[in-house]
């Protein structure tokens, strides 16, 4: 009786062992597949807010991936509607512009409307935004297609008021937009009413400013973003992103970070 004992302990053993070691083998797949280069990149926009009580499982996931993904191309810009605000609580982040920009994907994705929270990928593609699998499948697939455009961003000044910039665009194609987003990177707010009320709510990554320029053929030139009072420069930095005006596509995206402490800080204007 005591060798049957003895015989299903050392059986569960072996199979713990295996289970271990496909864990750990499975692991270190990932962590290989996550360490190879990206051929291209993942522009992540999130439509939430605050008035809505679906939007913070979205708001969530974008957390998540964006903490999985800091070595990664992936720009995750998180916009806050307005159009909730009239339901009994303002949204402080919201603006009528990023509702506007939302209903512009309606129209290049030939949607019947629009909701929150939506998320839209590289500018194509867009799904209820809680849905983890489909984000995470969406970002590889992106990763994976390379693109001709190239953008970068040097020559990054600070004000008190204002940061600017240069950029230089590649290969860029007939009707390209440059986009500038002044991001704004974490923030937790006590939500008093409406349909989250007396909850409080982490955001990540959320839009403050939001600049287009019709590129017309340029292939460089100089941006200044206004800065909101009163936020940590080192809590801020910009995402830029070329898409074209046709259908919405984003064609190539940069980043680079306000911080003062290795940026050149100008004396505050007058």
């Amino acid at each position: 009786m005591k060798a049957i004992k003895i015989f299903i302990l050392a059986g569960c053993l072996a199979t713990a062992g295996l289970i271990s070691w496909i864990i750990s083998n499975d692991h270190q797949k990932n962590t290989d597949k996550n360490s190879m280069p990206a051929k291209g990149f993942a522009v992540v926009e999130l439509f939430t807010s605050e008035g809505c009580s679906s939007c913070p499982p979205a708001d969530e996931l974008v957390e998540k991936i964006q903490k999985e993904s800091n070595n990664l191309p992936v720009y995750i810009l998180a916009f806050h509607v307005d159009y909730w605000n009239r339901l009994g609580w303002k949204d402080v982040f919201s603006d009528p512009s990023y509702s506007k920009r939302q209903n512009q994907y309606a129209e290049w994705l030939n949607l019947q409307s629009i909701y929150t929270p939506q998320i839209v990928v590289n500018g194509r593609k867009e799904f209820i935004g809680s849905e983890e699998g489909t984000l995470r499948n969406a970002i590889k697939s992106n990763l994976q297609k390379s693109s001709s455009v190239t953008l970068t961003l040097n020559d990054v000044k600070i004000s008190k008021e204002q940061v600017s910039f240069k950029y230089n665009i590649e290969d860029q194609q007939s009707k390209t937009s440059l986009l500038v987003a002044l991001v704004q990177k974490s923030a937790r707010v006590d939500v008093k009413a409406g349909e989250n009320g007396g909850r409080n709510l982490s955001h990540v990554q959320i839009v403050r400013n939001l600049q287009t320029v019709s590129l017309d053929g340029k292939s460089s030139g100089n941006i200044s973003l206004n800065i909101p009072a009163n936020l940590d420069r080192q809590n801020l930095e910009i995402i830029a992103f070329a898409q074209s005006s046709n259908n919405g596509a984003i064609l190539a995206a940069a980043k680079v970070g306000l911080n003062p402490a290795v940026e050149t800080v100008l004396a505050p204007s007058k």
